[in-house]
C-alpha cells in the first residue's frame, strides 16, 4: 500500500508534467497517493484524457472522486474540468490560459502593501510588478489594458495562516501538534511553525504538499472567478510514436 510521496516520486511527477508526457505522468502517479497531488497533477491528467491516452480516463475518475471527498477551495473547478474530459458534464465556459498556478498563487498571497501584479492574457506569464526597463512586462501606461493584462491583487498571508491551522488538525502526533499550535500564536508564527516542523522530515514534506495543494486550489478558484482556467498542451505516446496534441 502506498503511504506517501518520496522525493524521487515527486521529481518524476513534476518531470512528466514539465515534459508534457502523458505516459510518464500516469506512471508517476502510481508512486504516491493521488489525494496529495490532485491540484498539481489534475490538469495533466485532464489533458491526457482529452487526447484519449489509454488509462487516462480511469485515472481522471480516480482524481475526481478524491476531489469530491476533499473539498479544498479550487477542487470543484478542477472536478468540473475532469468531468468534462470524461464526458460526464459540459465543458466549463472558461477561457483557457497557459498560466503557472504556482507562480500565480505566490502573487496572490503577496504583501498587500506592494503594488499589484499583472497576468499577461496573451502568454499566461505572471509579472510581479511594473517593469522599470523596456521589455515584455507590463508598463504603467499599458497595464490597465483589459484585453492584455489581468490585475492580480496581493491578498496577504491570512490564507497561509489558515493552512497551518488545518494542517495541525491532521497531524497524528499529539505532542508535535501541541508544539505547532503554540508556535503559530502571535507575531513570527510562520517562522516558528517552520522551525518546529524542520525537526520532523516526514511532517515537513507532508506540510509542503498540503500547502502547495491549497495554494494551487486558491489560484485556480481565483482564475475561474475571472473567467479563465489553466491550459496545458500535452503529448501522448501511442505505440506508433509520439504526436503533438492541440490545446486541452
Amino acid at each position: 500500500m502506498v503511504e506517501g510521496w518520496d522525493e524521487d516520486g515527486l521529481r518524476a511527477l513534476r518531470g512528466a508534467l514539465h515534459a508534457q508526457d502523458g505516459v510518464a505522468l500516469l506512471a508517476a502517479l502510481r508512486r504516491g497517493p493521488v489525494r496529495e497531488v490532485l491540484q498539481l497533477a489534475g490538469d495533466g491528467v485532464a489533458g491526457a484524457a482529452a487526447q484519449g491516452l489509454p488509462g487516462a480516463a480511469e485515472v481522471a475518475a480516480l482524481l475526481l472522486g478524491a476531489l469530491q471527498e476533499r473539498g479544498f477551495r479550487g477542487d470543484e473547478e478542477l472536478a468540473d474540468r475532469l468531468r468534462a474530459v470524461t464526458g460526464d458534464a459540459a465543458i466549463p465556459l472558461l477561457r483557457p490560459l497557459a498560466v503557472d498556478l504556482e507562480m500565480l498563487a505566490l502573487l496572490l498571497e503577496g504583501d498587500p502593501a506592494e503594488s499589484g501584479a499583472r497576468l499577461d492574457l496573451s502568454t499566461g506569464e505572471c509579472w510581479p510588478a511594473f517593469a522599470d526597463e523596456p521589455g515584455p512586462g507590463p508598463h504603467p501606461e499599458e497595464a490597465d489594458d483589459p484585453e492584455r493584462w489581468l490585475y492580480v491583487p496581493a491578498q496577504g498571508s491570512r490564507a497561509g495562516y489558515r493552512d497551518m491551522e488545518l494542517f495541525i488538525e491532521e497531524v497524528g502526533d499529539a505532542a508535535l501538534a501541541d508544539r505547532l499550535r503554540i508556535a503559530i500564536g502571535g507575531r513570527g508564527a510562520f517562522r516558528r511553525f517552520k522551525d518546529v516542523l524542520a525537526g520532523d522530515e516526514g511532517s515537513w514534506s507532508r506540510y509542503h504538499r498540503f500547502r502547495d495543494e491549497r495554494q494551487r486550489g486558491r489560484a485556480r478558484a481565483w482564475l475561474a472567478e475571472e473567467g479563465y482556467r489553466p491550459h496545458i498542451t500535452f503529448f501522448v505516446e501511442p505505440s506508433s510514436g509520439s504526436y503533438p496534441s492541440g490545446p486541452v
